[in-house]
């Protein structure tokens, strides 16, 4: 009886690896492409927006400088971290 049970537990075994390979198959072989297709697509788009983007930017005089973005406002430093220790070295 151990025996036969053993036998169907490899049997199922052995039909879930070969069930999942050929779901893998067609997934690689069909969706994939399908899936990469679509993203080398979105990536062409977005590359071709910036390089328009770019090229719109630079159509300014020439010798002209040109500030995109203001700075953030003045960065508040502590200098109240700690207190100054001084240390003297100790020779052996």
């Amino acid at each position: 009886m151990f025996i036969k049970t053993a036998f169907m537990g490899l049997l199922r075994t052995l039909a879930i690896l070969i069930i999942s390979y050929y779901i893998f198959k067609f997934i690689t072989r069909y969706i994939a492409p399908i899936f990469l297709r679509r993203m080398m697509r979105n990536m062409s788009e977005k590359i071709k927006r910036q390089q328009q983007d770019q090229y719109t930017d630079q159509s300014g005089t020439v010798g002209e400088t040109v500030i995109d973005k203001k700075p953030s406002g003045s960065k508040n430093r502590n200098n109240q971290v700690g207190d100054y220790v001084d240390y003297e070295e100790v020779n052996d």
